[in-house]
């Protein structure tokens, strides 16, 4: 017996307001509905009214009853804080709305038993999910449809809810062989939501499924040819799954699967094809099916090459052939970017270590950059076949993607096998088999770059010459597929080199820059980033043309281009560093991002892009950059402050919308560029801040967004580098907060922060200089931090190192502070570094260690070889630090030259060689 009824007058007014809502002309109108609709989400029993107007009022028109239901599924986690009469009333109400006449009205309540079942989960509402599965047998088609629409969406979203025990018994025992019996149903529908039931319980490992597995291979062979689309593409699905999850299964019937999927990806319904074509990048995923894969390399990879044809849905909404460089963009063209937190800190390893310096991003099965197993998470700016992949996921990219995978997987054999069909597609007189041909050159180019090089002297020209196709998606294509090669076009081999294939490439795609077509635009903007990042400094002969062209842009492009100008500009700036300090190129580029910036308020979201492309120009300009850097710099300090002002009103009134911290992300970032370029020469900039950038900083210290901390720090280590005086009044509220940062085990999305502050704190301890008095009270509750970091295990390798670092250099600075603690961190200490490739961080980080030892010479006495790997794998150190590597080692051979001589004869011989070739030990 349900207790709870309505109160007419609060039923009255949520009625009211929904019919309200059905107003979709006035604006006005809908931010006030949408206010009202948002303050009764604070009634403990609104989601009970939500279920009275879907179910008990069939006097109201469907479709408000509908907007009930859809509000009620918006609003179904506030179930979890409603009373047992609310809940057991809601339950009721649903499930008596589900068996309603009105098909929109069992839609809407389906749609909210899958969000109650998955909120509540099916355990506690156990006659839901019996009366769902006891529907399946209804004489009634469409009950029987509706039941298994809800099923399938609930088995697709949350399988390990349903693969439970309830009241004694696994429903799944009961359900998989119902799903299998109703495979052969006579309505395809039914068969298609059985198959598609049946799947989503393979990646989870259900015993239940696993149990009856050889009756449901059968039953995907039989369904196999079956008449309906939506049914094959289920099997092909199910198939993937099944090669993801239980490859052995399928392998003794390979040659069959691999045929039918064959058959599939060539399907006439492009959706059976696209999941026939993801079996093929499953298959080519995993490593350990190469072997059962190679053998069906030449069947397989031109049947992929056939699905990066355009169809001819994909030219309707393309619109390839406009000249439309003159139409405003539309809002909706823009995806959402993600700016900020750019600057962590991270060391360089050498080639031979784990990491090399130049690693590609790896690409997923869905053209997303995937994370790394590296600590800072992935970086939002995808990796340029992740955007060629970007949009909307199909068939073209599928086995776009499955052929980079492929290439990677298996290199000069599948070029072998595709080297004519990909010829007879780049020289078709088809423009589209071209463009295809060309799509699948970019996409081998990581994998098959070794056997194409050999090819490469006659395919750059070939693309360069594909540049003036007149097809602006030829086009566009081709600065992608150029942006694939450019780091072997940028190659420093020759002269010939340069002017036959790096000089034509760069000129050929800041063509395309200025082209007509927007799409050619993006790619060609997109292509020549790349080619900035490979190029680096060997783009400074051409500074004046490119800026050139790259300012012409600033005047032609529409609204989405010109972010991904900003982006190039700031690679250009990263790439040529201090040659833009050249005042004619100042002069050529300052203008137009000066007139961008003054054009954009402090809360528009482009200023944030524009900021991020400002901190690289500062940086590359340095000195240059200090007759624009006053008003950049006000505005910058203005920004912070004010966002520091809206959080605080945030946390005040958390009703209110959270401030966007992105804008004070790059401001901090862009004032770390200023500090950077222009160091002490900022100094009455900050002085006449008000209120005084400093005090800002230590407010920004204590953000809780780990983002915005991490720029915090990275701008103090770039003050301490650039220009201390500034910075040390300021130093005593700082190392407050900064040693509270450090944590040997942090949060993943604090690891950047913390990183920063860990290099930050040895930037500062070098500037305060020897023996420091004011930092010598920092020294033990630094070191009682840093040191717990390098120790722990799980604490993340860039950490380790930043905290070696920092270490080192205040061991540099406080020795006698630090060396009785050295038998405690010494080989943890020489582990974290000795990859690192040779720079002036390590360097002054080494001068420490040896300090210490020099301090303290028994402290390292059991950690004497990993000491001797460290140094042995150094290149090139200062004369300064070999000689105090060269003092130390025959200091320990000349105090006991038989106990050195027994120890070494134990060391690997590579080490024994270089300390003998170098040291003379």
């Amino acid at each position: 017996m349900n207790t709870w009824a309505p109160s007419q007058l609060s039923l009255q007014d949520i009625l009211q307001t929904i019919h309200e809502s059905t107003d979709t002309q006035n604006s006005e109108v809908q931010r006030t509905i949408t206010h009202k609709l948002n303050s009764f989400t604070k009634s403990p029993d609104y989601v009970a009214y939500l279920a009275y107007i879907l179910a008990s009022m069939p006097q109201e028109e469907d479709r408000i009853r509908t907007i009930a239901g859809y509000l009620l599924k918006n609003n179904a986690r506030s179930i979890l804080r409603a009373t047992s009469e609310i809940v057991a009333f809601t339950k009721a109400a649903v499930l008596q709305a589900f068996n309603d006449p009105a098909t929109m009205i069992r839609n809407a309540a389906g749609q909210d038993i899958v969000a109650f079942l998955g909120i509540l989960e099916p355990k506690n509402w156990p006659e839901c999910l019996s009366q769902l599965v006891q529907t399946l047998d209804s004489t009634n088609l469409d009950q029987q449809e509706a039941a298994f629409n809800v099923l399938e969406k609930a088995c697709e979203d949350y399988p390990r809810k349903l693969d439970v025990e309830m009241n004694g018994t696994w429903p799944l025992e009961f359900m998989i062989p119902k799903f299998l019996i109703l495979s052969e149903h006579p309505s395809s529908k039914m068969r298609s939501h059985a198959i598609a039931c049946l799947s989503y319980f393979v990646p989870i490992g259900s015993q239940a499924l696993f149990t009856h597995i050889d009756a449901f291979i059968a039953c995907l062979f039989k369904r196999a040819s079956d008449d309906d689309p939506s049914v094959r593409r289920h099997v092909c699905q199910a198939l993937v799954l099944l090669l993801a999850s239980r490859p052995e299964k399928l392998m003794p019937e390979m040659a069959n699967v691999a045929e039918y999927m064959l058959y599939s990806t060539k399907d006439k319904h492009e959706n059976v094809a696209l999941e026939a074509c993801e079996f093929w990048l499953t298959f080519a995923e995993d490593p350990d099916l190469a072997p059962y894969l190679h053998p069906l390399l030449a069947k397989v990879a031109p049947v992929l090459l056939d699905c990066m044809v355009y169809g001819e849905d994909d030219l309707l909404w393309l619109e390839g052939d406009l000249e439309d460089a003159d139409v405003p963009d539309k809002e909706t063209d823009i995806k959402p970017r993600h700016y900020g937190g750019s600057k962590g800190h991270g060391l360089e390893h050498d080639a031979n270590g784990d990491d090399s310096g130049n690693k590609q991003p790896r690409i997923g099965a869905y053209g997303e950059e995937l994370e790394s197993d590296d600590d800072e998470g992935f970086d939002e700016d995808d990796d340029d076949f992740a955007e060629e992949m970007s949009t909307e996921w199909n068939l073209r990219k599928c086995a776009a993607a499955a052929l980079d995978v492929l290439a990677v997987r298996f290199g000069a054999d599948l070029l072998n096998v595709l080297l004519e069909p990909l010829r007879a597609k780049l020289w078709s007189e088809d423009w589209l088999q071209r463009e295809s041909g060309i799509l699948a050159l970019g996409a081998m180019a990581e994998g098959c770059i070794d056997a194409i090089e050999a090819h490469l002297p006659q395919l750059i020209p070939y693309l360069v010459n594909m540049l003036s196709d007149s097809k602006p998606l030829v086009r566009s294509i081709t600065c992608w597929s150029l942006g694939r090669y450019a780091s072997w076009c940028t190659q420093p081999i020759s002269e010939e080199h340069r002017n036959q294939f790096f000089i034509p490439t760069l000129e050929g795609l800041l063509r395309m820059v200025l082209d007509n077509n927007k799409r050619v635009q993006e790619a060609g903007c997109s292509a020549f980033a790349t080619l900035e990042e490979d190029a680096g400094t060997e783009l400074a002969p051409y500074l004046e043309p490119v800026l050139r062209n790259l300012v012409f842009a600033f005047d032609k492009y529409q609204h989405k281009n010109m972010l991904i100008l900003y982006d190039a500009v700031g690679t250009l700036a990263d790439a040529v560093g201090s040659a833009l300090q050249n005042p004619a190129y100042v002069e050529i580029l300052m203008p137009p991002l000066l007139k961008r910036w003054s054009k954009l308020k402090d809360d528009d979201e482009d200023l944030v892009p524009l900021l991020e492309c400002l901190a690289s120009v500062t940086i590359a300009m340095g000195p240059a950059f200090l007759p624009y850097a006053g008003p950049i710099f006000e505005r910058c300090a203005s920004i912070v402050h004010q966002s520091l002002l809206q959080y605080q009103a945030y946390q005040q009134n958390p009703e209110m919308d959270e401030p966007d911290r992105s804008f004070l992300v790059v401001a901090l970032d862009l004032l770390s560029g200023l500090t950077q370029g222009l160091g002490v020469a900022l100094e009455a900039s900050i002085m006449r801040s008000n209120p005084n950038l400093l005090s800002l900083l230590v407010v920004c210290l204590k953000h809780p967004h780990a983002p915005v901390r991490q720029s915090a720090y990275a701008l103090i280590g770039d003050m301490a580098m650039n220009c201390f005086p500034l910075l040390r009044p300021h130093m005593p509220a700082i190392m407050q907060e900064l040693i509270a940062q450090l944590a040997p085990e942090p949060k993943v999305e604090f690891i950047s922060a913390c990183n920063n502050a860990a290099w930050s704190v040895g930037e500062v301890a070098l500037r305060y200089g020897r023996d420091d008095a004011e930092f010598r009270q920092w020294v033990h509750p630094l070191i009682s931090r840093l040191v717990p970091i390098l120790l722990h295990p799980k604490a993340p390798r860039s950490l380790h190192e930043n905290a070696a670092v920092s270490i080192g250099r205040i061991g540099l600075m406080h020795p006698s502070l630090i060396a009785p603690l050295l038998p405690d961190f010494a080989q943890a200490w020489c582990q974290a570094l000795y990859e690192i490739r040779d720079n002036e961080e390590k360097d002054s980080a080494f001068r420490g260690l040896c300090t210490l030892v020099q301090t303290n010479p028994s402290g390292i006495a059991k950690s004497l070889l990993w000491f001797c790997n460290a140094i042995v794998r150094w290149n090139q150190p200062s004369p300064e630090l070999n000689a105090m590597f060269q003092q130390l080692l025959s200091g320990f051979k000349q105090h006991d030259a038989a106990g050195w001589a027994a120890q070494v004869s134990t060391f690997p011989a590579a080490i024994q060689e270089r300390l003998s070739q170098r040291y003379g030990v």
